[in-house]
């Protein structure tokens, strides 16, 4: 059955190769992005019944705008998918100044809450939905110089599996590791193992699949791309 399916971060990367994979099976995608050319981009690409916006997740009010008029001129979400998140430049902790620092939480922490804030409530009256807020491989493991990015990505985890004890019977919450990719954001820290790993269209394929069959049974479970 075609899903509403909501995607943040859906300019570059995983959740751009994701658009493509989640109309071509069907769905219809709202999707926002801070690249307001990108964004155009895809308005061309798929007009109506998708829905394309720029927004940065980290500011509530126009999250909370944009879900007001996504909810009316589309309707319910049946998967809310928060891919939208950045790294740190690497380097060691005590390098890093604290707008550097600051902007890797707004985006991976806050903008992942702002979303749920803004669309969940809609789902939870129909008690029928997927929340997929991605995590990382960094989320449960660490590495030197991403500690910023290693620290919101535990906190992913930790707020979807609390979040996941608050939703009604026949809903889910899962933090989703995508597994190693060859996207800019690994190119940016490791340039080595970026190099061996599948490009986002590659791995596209079976992400959108595993993300698609996601159900009320994975409430609350780690789970990655595999």
């Amino acid at each position: 059955m075609p899903k509403i399916i909501v995607l943040t971060g859906c300019t570059r990367g995983c959740g751009r190769a994701l658009v493509d994979r989640f109309i071509e099976a069907g769905h219809t995608v709202v999707g926002c992005g801070r690249s307001e050319s990108e964004i155009g981009n895809l308005q061309c690409i798929y007009p109506a019944p998708h829905r394309f916006d720029a927004i940065d997740v980290t500011d509530d009010v126009a999250v909370a705008d944009w879900a007001k008029s996504m909810l009316t001129d589309v309707g319910t979400p049946d998967l809310l998918v928060n891919n939208a998140a950045v790294i740190n430049r690497s380097a060691n902790l005590w390098e890093l100044s604290a707008a550097e620092f600051d902007n890797v939480i707004d985006i991976n922490i806050k903008g992942v809450a702002n979303t749920i804030r803004h669309f969940t409530p809609a789902m939870i009256k129909r008690q029928q939905g997927v929340i997929v807020n991605f995590s990382s491989g960094w989320g449960r493991s660490t590495s030197a110089h991403v500690a910023p990015y290693c620290a919101t990505k535990f906190a992913v985890e930790g707020l979807s599996q609390a979040f996941a004890q608050e939703l009604p019977e026949g809903m889910a919450s899962v933090p989703l590791s995508p597994g190693v990719i060859n996207t800019e954001m690994l190119q940016s820290c490791s340039p080595g193992v970026a190099n061996n790993a599948p490009t986002p269209e590659q791995w596209s394929h079976h992400a959108a699949e595993f993300i698609l069959n996601l159900s009320a049974k994975e409430n609350g479970k780690s789970l990655s791309v595999n």
